[in-house]
């Protein structure tokens, strides 16, 4: 006698995120060579050149940067930037292949999942990502001597949340292109993650920036998390800075929820 099937069980609300987790986790298991570069290799790269090699230089003509040497300086400001740049790749076109190329969402929609449970799954894999690749990151950058103490560890969530406040309005952005977005996510990162990379003070200080682009800078997730990492790594952390930088990357993430979710459903909702 054949044995009687076992009953599924469906899974209860809070957990039907967790199957849209498990594809993108083990899409990446599948594919994770080919992130190597970008995600891992591109940010120990800037280290060595920026960090060692230009640090050199910098620390024997100006005695490093606030009596600080520059490796201690600017690997914080990598840190948080290594972040923005992992999350505004897994934010592109993962996203609008999702929704318009290979229609992931549309094949998890037609199960018990809802349109919340697709995004979370989704931002869930993005955030640990992030994480992944920040720990990493930290860990070769102490091989080098780059952490001046140990509280870099408080670091690595706070650039797991920068990642995210640029995750988020990626997801959103994505979500409502409907043509091919080439040009556009050119333009994302032409005009915006790039310029950030180099004027949110990850490689120097942003008081060294003209006056009328310095608020360009402070407005800006990147800053925040540059300047809340490097206080952490330094070993003798402002904490009502750190706090208030952490604060504000909190409600950019909120404001940047809210805008994916409006965006997921207005695309996927027919």
């Amino acid at each position: 006698m054949s044995a009687a099937p076992v009953p599924l069980r469906p899974l209860p609300a809070g957990r039907r995120w967790l199957p849209a987790l498990g594809f993108w986790w083990t899409q990446y298991r599948r594919t994770w060579i080919s992130s190597v570069v970008s995600r891992f290799l591109m940010p120990v790269l800037f280290l060595v050149s920026m960090g060692l090699m230009l640090g050199g230089l910098v620390d024997r003509a100006a005695g490093g940067v606030g009596g600080v040497p520059y490796v201690q300086f600017v690997v914080p400001g990598i840190l948080a930037a290594q972040a923005m740049w992992t999350a505004v790749g897994e934010s592109t076109y993962s996203v609008l292949g999702a929704l318009r190329w290979t229609r992931q969402y549309h094949a998890m929609l037609a199960t018990p999942l809802g349109v919340s449970d697709v995004l979370l799954g989704h931002l869930v894999y993005v955030a640990l990502s992030i994480a992944f690749g920040t720990v990493v990151f930290a860990v070769v950058a102490a091989l080098f001597g780059a952490w001046a103490s140990w509280l870099v560890v408080l670091a690595v969530p706070v650039a797991v949340l920068t990642g995210m406040a640029f995750a988020l309005p990626c997801f959103a952005v994505a979500a409502q292109f409907t043509d091919s977005a080439d040009n556009s996510f050119s333009v994302i990162y032409r005009l915006v993650v790039t310029p950030l990379f180099l004027v949110s003070g990850t490689f120097f200080p942003v008081e060294h920036l003209p006056a009328l682009l310095r608020p360009v800078a402070w407005v800006t997730p990147l800053w925040h998390g540059v300047a809340a990492s490097r206080s952490l790594a330094g070993g003798t952390p402002d904490w009502p800075g750190v706090a208030g930088h952490v604060l504000v990357l909190v409600v950019m993430t909120a404001a940047g929820a809210w805008w994916a979710w409006r965006a997921f459903r207005r695309r996927l909702v027919v």
